[in-house]
């Protein structure tokens, strides 16, 4: 893993995992369900700043979306263990286009939206050819849930040799202890950093 501080952060991109309206916000599906935690109702506000810094550094904010793809009649493709996991999903949630499927407002707009049908930001999405594209060579990962889709992208990220920096404090599970265990269990593969560090990181760059 390269040095963070050697990154030219042109070529480096923030790119955070299902931070959308069905997740964090009350009307959402799971707030409607009255699922969720507080350590990640606070990621938006927190991560907001570092899009920012990358930002005048000429890097970019790629936005990962959960989406469950609407099938005929409108019911959506879910998968049978998200299904046992969670039963109050319904027609609509996470749907292309609609407001349960946005990035929160703290974040919008992001300069690219890869919509994404399991864990991985890089599973059976455009996330590489974007990469290509736009010369980017390094990621900041943040989002929900740590153990899952931030954990899966960052190992995904690792198989295809992209350094990346999670960020320890911009993502959250639903558990504290299970983000705990999957900080641990991440450390051979991605260098880790709080967002106040991080954002010291970006701000003092050349």
């Amino acid at each position: 893993m390269s040095d963070p501080r050697g990154w030219t952060l042109a070529q480096t991109a923030l790119l955070t995992i299902d931070l959308q309206n069905d997740f964090l916000h009350p009307e959402g599906a799971y707030g409607r369900a009255g699922q969720g935690a507080a350590a990640i109702a606070a990621l938006p506000t927190r991560i907001a700043p570092l899009v920012a810094a990358l930002r005048t550094k000429g890097g970019l904010y790629i936005s990962a979306q959960f989406t469950l793809v609407p099938g005929p009649g409108g019911e959506p493709l879910i998968s049978p263990h998200l299904k046992v996991l969670r039963p109050f999903l319904t027609r609509g949630d996470f749907a292309p286009g609609s407001f349960g499927h946005q990035l929160v407002d703290t974040l919008q707009p992001a300069d690219f939206t890869v919509e994404k049908v399991a864990y991985s930001a890089f599973y059976q999405t455009r996330l590489e050819y974007i990469l290509r594209a736009m010369n980017i060579r390094q990621l900041i990962v943040g989002g929900i849930v740590t153990n899952g889709g931030v954990a899966s992208t960052l190992r995904d990220a690792h198989l295809r040799d992209i350094d990346t920096v999670m960020l320890t404090d911009g993502c959250a599970a639903f558990r504290d202890e299970v983000h705990d265990a999957t900080l641990l269990s991440l450390g051979t593969v991605t260098h880790q950093m709080t967002c106040a560090k991080a954002l010291g990181w970006l701000e003092g760059a050349a």
